[in-house]
């Protein structure tokens, strides 16, 4: 069972930054995809960035230019740089590890900015 266990949420004031970070148990992390998705409250859970074991990258429309995913294989952790907070940035952010035949989510961390 692999354990995703994500840290930096927090309160901030729109325009400040956040930097989340998820560490990962799994062994052999350099090898799969891993991805932040949010969910706010009475929507549904959206994928914010994503990075491939090649280091391929991807972003939800809203966020590029503000938001930034890396990695470090080496200590199995992925994160999510945040800048230019806006109010509507407000959910719980969930890490993901992805796999052909593998699914693990983190248990998620708030992030609240405030106007």
């Amino acid at each position: 069972q692999v354990q995703l266990v994500e840290s930096g949420g927090g309160l901030v004031q729109a325009g400040g930054s956040l930097r989340l970070a998820c560490r990962a148990s799994e062994t052999f992390f350099g090898t799969y995809t891993m991805g932040w998705y949010r969910q706010a409250p009475g929507k549904q859970r959206e994928l914010v960035p994503s990075i491939t074991n090649d280091r391929t990258t991807s972003y939800a429309d809203s966020m590029k230019g503000r938001f930034t995913i890396s990695r470090d294989n080496a200590n199995s952790t992925v994160y999510l740089q945040m800048d230019s907070l806006k109010p509507e940035d407000t959910a719980v952010y969930y890490c993901n590890l992805h796999g052909v035949l593998t699914d693990y989510w983190g248990q998620g961390i708030q992030v609240t900015v405030s106007s």
